[in-house]
């Protein structure tokens, strides 16, 4: 391991104080590993650990003007958080491959950095088998104790949410995640493929639901798409996938 050139690995430094006297102060290097500590616990997976707002582009060939409008929301919450937003999140609506991880990441990564923020990466599909496999008697972990970072990280990054195949389990375990959060004002950060519409979609008839595609209602329940508009700010991506268009994205 390298030492620090400036306290040499103490994590201490002298300096001289307004009144003229010498004082220790915590050296730049120990806020340098605090954060590198933070962004390990957030468990950002390795394919999204290059992601960040700087890094990512709405100015390619054919983009839509909503992905230059998202980068900009996302640098806007960065600065306002926390006074401003009020434990308010953000929800990153779009097709797939338009960058709703990337600017998710980003932010996730600014706040750790710049705000000390406690965070937490998740995806919804892992997640819940996570929780699944937790009922299994030779399991020895809990529900519980899978579920309390979920629950207690300043910001918690949902991606993909609407992933897994609805059913009652599913809703309810969606329920307790965003509900709890929601109760304690913390802040949820959240992608989906889905759009955001209610269930059915508006469709009158059957045959116009079987032909239609399902909407965020569908697969998380009206209820939780109704508080989800409580909790975050909606965040519209609209464009083509630009992992198969754009040869120079990097997306690991």
């Amino acid at each position: 391991m390298t030492k620090c050139g400036i306290c040499g690995g103490l994590g201490l430094v002298r300096v001289m104080t307004e009144e003229g006297l010498w004082a220790s102060r915590a050296c730049e290097c120990q806020e340098a590993l605090k954060e590198e500590r933070r962004l390990a616990a957030a468990q950002i997976p390795e394919r999204y650990k290059h992601c960040s707002l700087d890094s990512y582009d709405p100015h390619y060939a054919g983009a839509d003007t909503t992905l230059s409008k998202a980068l900009m929301t996302a640098r806007r919450f960065v600065e306002d958080y926390p006074v401003n937003t009020g434990g308010i999140g953000l929800l990153f609506l779009g097709s797939i491959g338009v960058g709703k991880t990337h600017l998710a990441v980003g932010v996730l990564k600014r706040l750790v950095a710049e705000r000390g923020a406690r965070g937490l990466f998740c995806d919804y599909r892992e997640l819940l088998k996570s929780i699944q496999n937790s009922y299994n008697p030779q399991v020895h972990v809990t529900e519980l104790e899978l579920l309390k970072p979920v629950f207690a990280a300043e910001v918690l990054v949902i991606d993909d949410l609407g992933a897994q195949k609805p059913n009652e389990w599913v809703w309810d375990t969606v329920a307790l995640i965003l509900n709890a959060r929601y109760n304690d004002k913390l802040t949820t950060i959240i992608t989906t493929n889905y759009g955001n519409l209610p269930a059915g979609g508006g469709a009158s008839s059957e045959v116009e639901r079987a032909a239609r595609e399902q909407t965020l209602g569908d697969r998380i329940g009206d209820r939780m798409r109704s508080r989800l508009q409580e909790m975050c700010q909606i965040v519209d991506m609209q464009g083509k996938d630009f992992r198969q268009s754009v040869k120079r994205a990097r997306f690991g």
